[in-house]
């Protein structure tokens, strides 16, 4: 009996919770699971900066979900202290860049990566600006745009907007995880195998 309601949760489980070793591909179909769940067409979630994915988020986007996720600070240059990709403007009528020196990066070819069509933008201008130093350590600077960039680009103004939203996300969404894992203790999982671990979990949930 003990085994067959530990297969029931286990089951129900796989049904109910998208199984991935990270949050980044988790967006979009958890999105449209509690849309499901409430009965709504229309939906906005907010999420913290682990579950960014531009792939998530244009999947959100075209299916009727509005999505708020802050874009996390990844940048080599800006560890560097150069530079970074939010330090140039997007000129979206002009469809250039515009850097702190007042030139534009115009668009000078196109690669795919990780199955994403992606812009490069460039300027010529780079080989005789004073500000080189504090941009790149190459020939010129290139600054590399996927072709949804503006989607993700009105979610982050949209954030930025309204920064009490993540604030409120952090305040209703986080406790729950910390409630949880206190309840659990320092030895967290007491089991072994997928199996086991997701009835624990879904056991403390």
């Amino acid at each position: 009996m003990k085994k067959a309601f530990k297969g029931f949760l286990y089951e129900t489980y796989k049904k109910n919770i998208h199984i991935c070793g990270n949050d980044r591909n988790q967006l979009a179909v958890m999105a449209q699971k509690a849309r499901t769940a409430i009965g709504s067409e229309t939906l906005e979630v907010f999420a913290d900066g682990g579950y960014f994915s531009g792939k998530e988020i244009v999947t959100c986007d075209s299916d009727g979900i509005t999505p708020n996720v802050p874009k996390p600070l990844t940048s080599t240059s800006k560890a560097q202290d150069r530079y970074g990709k939010q330090d140039f403007s997007y000129l979206a009528g002009e469809g250039e860049y515009l850097c702190s020196a007042g030139q534009r990066l115009t668009n000078r070819f196109s690669t795919v990566e990780n199955e994403m069509k992606l812009h490069a933008y460039t300027s010529s201008a780079c080989g005789s600006c004073e500000r080189k130093a504090q941009c790149t350590t190459g020939k010129e600077r290139r600054i590399k745009c996927w072709e949804h960039e503006e989607i993700l680009e009105f979610m982050q103004s949209k954030l930025e907007k309204n920064p009490d939203a993540m604030v409120l996300h952090k305040k209703t969404v986080e406790p729950p995880f910390g409630t949880i894992k206190h309840w659990m203790g320092s030895t967290h999982f007491l089991m072994r195998t997928l199996e086991h671990v997701s009835t624990e979990m879904s056991l403390h949930v």
